[in-house]
């Protein structure tokens, strides 16, 4: 029996696979979706989300999936709640793209990948328990909700130091928790730092608990590593800023990454290094991981790959 050769398949479930589902459905690129394990991606793990436009009064992440998944049905993509678990990529314009389902086999002539990217965690226990109640992977996304209120950042890179000093504007001071003796971060993000009078540094600290009421967090628990002391810090939000991982283990290999795992895309669009494969979101965004900007390079790959199909008829 032949198999079925897809136009386009879409792999991952986020922001921006949703995106280029809807405008890949609407060009009638009949596309199959693959949502992963993570069905919806980070925002499933955001409670409120303020900054989307078109929801003045805010919605939470999960449902703000379900009605992009909905949005996208509704022109008929097809969602198979699986994982994409191997790829093999064709080298050559107008080849076809094999990917696998576990022992499933699809075959595509468009490959969209909008697997995104995984904060990194401390690894405790007390990370998970206090999630959505105080303990946030993302500045832009939560800080509006700690005005006023003290805030811990964890990290000594750039990263965190931008979400020092972005947290500083709104908050009443901000405590950075930096591990070693010295920042990671660059020389301007540390004058920055340095020149904001209610962030304070600790060097030789870092977080080891979490304490509050009905899942709120209340307090950090901190161990300088130098003396061995252990304090508490009265706060009602921790910053987890020591990274993200994009989810590109399966594609390596295949498409271009750079040194950080991140999928490397032609400036201005969404195309990757070989023909008929495209990527968007978080898998190939480090700067802005936003779900406004994931859904914007979501759209683009829809329009690049329903452009090179028409190339190729």
């Amino acid at each position: 029996m032949e198999q079925n050769i897809l136009d386009c398949v879409i792999v991952g479930s986020g922001p921006s696979g949703f995106t280029a589902a809807i405008y890949a459905a609407r060009a009638d690129l009949k596309p199959e979706l693959y949502t992963g394990l993570e069905p919806g991606g980070q925002l499933t793990t955001t409670t409120e989300v303020d900054n989307f436009p078109g929801y003045p009064e805010g919605v939470t992440g999960p449902q703000m999936m379900i009605d992009l998944q909905k949005q996208a049905e509704r022109f008929d993509t097809k969602v198979h709640y699986e994982m994409i678990t191997k790829v093999a990529f064709a080298q050559e314009e107008g080849g076809i793209h094999r990917l696998w389902a576990g022992n499933k086999e699809i075959l595509a002539k468009t490959v969209i990948i909008s697997t995104g990217a995984t904060a990194k965690y401390l690894g405790l226990e007390d990370e998970k328990k206090y999630a959505g109640g105080g303990v946030s992977a993302c500045a832009t996304c939560d800080g509006f909700f700690y005005k006023g209120k003290d805030v811990i950042v964890v990290g000594a890179g750039d990263t965190a130091a931008e979400e020092a000093t972005y947290l500083a504007k709104l908050t009443n001071k901000v405590t950075m928790l930096v591990r070693k003796d010295t920042f990671r971060a660059s020389k301007a993000m540390v004058h920055r730092v340095n020149n904001t009078p209610n962030i304070e540094v600790r060097f030789n600290h870092e977080l080891i608990g979490i304490e509050g009421e009905n899942g709120l967090v209340e307090r950090a628990v901190v161990i300088n590593n130098q003396t061995q002391e252990t304090a508490k810090i009265t706060v009602e939000g921790i910053f987890i800023a020591i990274g993200h991982k994009p989810n590109t283990d399966v594609f390596a290999g295949q498409v271009d990454l750079d040194e950080n795992g991140y999928i490397k895309t032609i400036p201005g669009t969404a195309k990757t290094n070989l023909p008929g494969v495209f990527a968007a979101g978080d898998v190939q965004d480090h700067i802005y991981r936003q779900a406004i900007t994931a859904a914007g390079s979501g759209c683009m790959a829809a329009m690049d790959a329903e452009k090179y199909l028409a190339e190729l008829a």
